[in-house]
């Protein structure tokens, strides 16, 4: 099976490397010929939100002989696909081939419209601005992932791992999964309807209050949470979902 994989400048490593992971795991342990590309706007190379070049990489037309065509993520700023980008993914469909929208990848795929009138999943956050650009899309917030046969959404960032790992058990059975995430030592199975995320209290008196050891707590600090790709909306151009602070 041929997997296209469309990166772009700014997308992050992690979603990348879902779907490679996955994919590709399954052709190292000989349990089917699985061969993934990555495919750009143009061949050549992207630059990562984490400043690494990406180089090799084929054009938009590689997708053409693809089996499946995996969006693994999109822009936080919500900005509009450009034409090329949706004549790709409707072009696979009407082909026949799988598309998955991981993560705000799942965006793209809805603007294309083969989501229209279907139940999908993307990142908790574009909930409200995806149901206001979107309206014939239903968006499901108690899912994982969803999948239609023709087209498979996951929810943010590890729940591609998921979906990816649902399509491997889907068309090559679930000891083939099994062993792919004894491989990369996950969860061999984590159903698509559970919530994606959990608001729970936490006590306010401080890190002591939670048993947090005194090594790990100074960590907090440091974090920060990061944006899927972390780009602004070109200047010009007006974005296919509104911005929200809660984009972000």
């Amino acid at each position: 099976m041929r997997i296209a994989i469309y990166a772009f400048d700014g997308v992050t490593m992690f979603h990348l490397a879902a779907p490679q992971m996955v994919f590709d795991t399954v052709t190292r342990l000989g349990l089917a010929d699985w061969e993934s590309r990555l495919i750009a706007d143009r061949p050549g190379q992207v630059r990562t939100a984490e400043g690494w070049s990406l180089g090799g990489l084929a054009g938009l037309e590689e997708a053409a002989s693809a089996d499946a065509l995996v969006m693994p993520s999109w822009f936080d700023d919500g900005r509009p696909v450009p034409p090329e980008v949706t004549s790709m993914i409707v072009d696979a469909h009407d082909r026949g081939a799988i598309i998955l929208g991981l993560c705000l990848g799942a965006v793209p795929v809805a603007a294309a419209g083969l989501l229209d009138g279907r139940t999908a999943v993307t990142r908790w956050r574009v909930y409200p601005a995806l149901r206001s650009a979107l309206p014939d899309v239903g968006l499901d917030e108690s899912a994982l992932y969803i999948d239609h046969g023709d087209v498979l959404t996951s929810a943010g960032t590890a729940a591609s791992l998921d979906a990816c790992l649902h399509l491997v058990r889907r068309l090559l059975g679930a000891r083939a999964a099994n062993a792919v995430a004894r491989q990369l030592v996950m969860a061999p199975h984590r159903s698509g309807g559970q919530a994606q995320f959990i608001e729970r209290p936490l006590p306010a008196t401080g890190d002591d209050a939670v048993g947090v050891p005194p090594q790990v707590s100074g960590l907090r600090e440091m974090a920060r949470f990061e944006d899927c790709s972390g780009l602004g909306t070109p200047r010009g151009s007006t974005p296919l979902l509104p911005h929200s602070p809660d984009l972000h």
